[in-house]
């Protein structure tokens, strides 16, 4: 339905423009034929690791209106119907990028894996969860407390996120809320 890499090498250049880093590009819902897909686009900003609601609506427009302009010149990005999604990660994040690995750890995760690994305890699981310790080359390596240190190729990861704990909570900055507080009345004229 859509090509994720010709995506990504579309919505890149615009979030970088703006001063963002792309987090992920996904397609979610279309698999299981529920309603209509939506074009996932996840960004930060580096300075606070999230978006407002500003800066989503700024990548938004762009990235609407590159998708247009190649489907114009007659590229077609994605195919059918779909809802365009811009959002922050939030707390608790997908890792999808090294460095990801490198930023959070200390932090629980839990990550599925294409393949099973064994820990400590020699048992294989295609699912592990426990506090990252990090990334040590092209590997990810995890401190699971009942099976030990689980260590496997960054390349085996299907998908990671951060488990919503309380240090997770007392670690991410909060958002600027400046201002949020103040109400603008418009005078229809």
């Amino acid at each position: 339905m859509a090509d994720i890499a010709r995506l990504t090498e579309v919505i890149e250049p615009e979030a970088k423009a703006l001063g963002f880093e792309l987090v992920r590009v996904k397609m979610i819902g279309a698999e299981a034929g529920e309603g209509e897909p939506a074009l996932q686009i996840m960004a930060e900003d580096p300075a606070t690791g999230q978006l407002v609601i500003e800066q989503c609506a700024a990548l938004s427009h762009r990235v609407s209106d590159i998708i247009d302009a190649l489907e114009e010149s007659g590229e077609v990005l994605v195919e059918g119907a779909y809802r365009l999604e811009v959002s922050s990660p939030g707390i608790d994040r997908p890792l999808t990028r090294p460095k990801d690995y490198a930023d959070w750890a200390g932090h629980e995760v839990r990550i599925a894996l294409t393949e099973a690994v064994a820990g400590d305890d020699g048992k294989p699981r295609k699912t592990v969860k426990g506090d990252l310790i990090g990334l040590e080359g092209d590997t990810v390596a995890v401190q699971d407390s009942k099976v030990g240190r689980i260590s496997f190729p960054l390349d085996l990861v299907h998908s990671a996120k951060l488990v919503l704990t309380d240090r997770l909570i007392a670690a991410t900055r909060p958002l600027d809320t400046t201002g949020a507080d103040e109400i603008l009345e418009e005078e229809e004229g």
